[in-house]
């Protein structure tokens, strides 16, 4: 199928970017790579009257690091963070972006169009809530700043009004202590997960501080402390196999998708709590190895 018919602008500023959207009175999209909202046009699944295209505004082409973020800008691409060499102060975003669609699609596709997108497969909105990231919200009315946790509301829902733009994200970066976590499975590389597990372990003397988010298991990211259950597991010697029923009372609680033609809830909650333990463990001992704790 073709699109249905739309009008089409490319301001080069962002309060014109914002004025044109706000001008559609609720009918305008904002497209920079257009990876997520071409095919949804394609399949008339989303019927604009007015494409705002944020790709010509200078503004939203930064990435950088500032007073413990690393920030990104709406119209930065994915693969560019994946090679930047600055983008190695979040290590989870160098573990999920290689999983992200192909390398082709990532050369087009933003990380902000992913978060913005919100679909609840995708790997960079669960990173977001795993770091629990701050996303810079722009509309009429000026900036505001989102935590990644409070954005994603359902599944393609997020806290943006119909006159606001994603501008920027802002990740936190590793501290000494921090060791994390990724792993999904899919079909196919590429294809949207059936169930993934980003994990995030803190290590600060004799505390440990653990958070699992899952996706592809609930209508949007889905984030838990586990630390209770990750101390408790250290305290029985092989934390693999202490973690197994912990995890699994945690995946039975956290994945309440229903079944579909490609696995069924129970399926995914045996693929979830099999990453947990994995992915909690690896996590685990980056972060001593990060806080000097063991060899490295």
């Amino acid at each position: 199928m073709k699109a249905a018919p739309f009008a089409y602008v490319r301001p080069s500023s962002l309060p014109d970017a914002i004025a044109e959207l706000a001008s559609t009175g609720g009918g305008g999209k904002v497209i920079a790579g257009g990876q997520s909202l071409v095919p949804v046009l394609a399949m008339r699944l989303a019927r604009p009257e007015t494409l705002v295209d944020i790709t010509s505004v200078p503004e939203l082409d930064r990435i950088g690091t500032a007073g413990g973020y690393l920030e990104i800008g709406a119209t930065v691409r994915q693969r560019r963070v994946e090679r930047d060499p600055v983008s190695a102060a979040v290590p989870l975003l160098g573990m999920a972006l290689p999983w992200v669609g192909h390398r082709e699609l990532r050369s087009r596709g933003t990380v902000c169009g992913s978060l913005a997108h919100a679909d609840p497969a995708a790997e960079l909105p669960a990173v977001a809530c795993c770091l629990n990231a701050e996303l810079t919200v722009t509309g009429p009315g000026g900036a505001r700043r989102v935590p990644a946790r409070e954005f994603f509301s359902g599944a393609m829902t997020t806290a943006l009004g119909a006159d606001d733009i994603l501008t920027a994200v802002r990740f936190p970066v590793a501290g000494t202590g921090e060791g994390f976590g990724f792993a999904e499975i899919a079909r196919r590389h590429g294809d949207f997960a059936l169930a993934g597990v980003v994990a995030r372990v803190r290590v600060r003397g004799a505390e440990t501080d653990a958070e699992l988010t899952g996706f592809g298991v609930s209508d949007r990211p889905v984030t838990r402390s586990v630390s209770g259950e990750l101390g408790a597991a250290l305290r029985g010697g092989d934390v693999s196999r202490a973690l197994a029923g912990p995890l699994t009372a945690v995946a039975e609680e956290l994945v309440d998708t229903d079944g579909d033609a490609h696995a069924s809830r129970d399926y995914r909650r045996r693929l979830f709590r099999t990453l947990a333990v994995r992915e909690l463990t690896k996590a685990y001992e980056r972060a001593r190895r990060s806080a000097g704790e063991v060899d490295s």
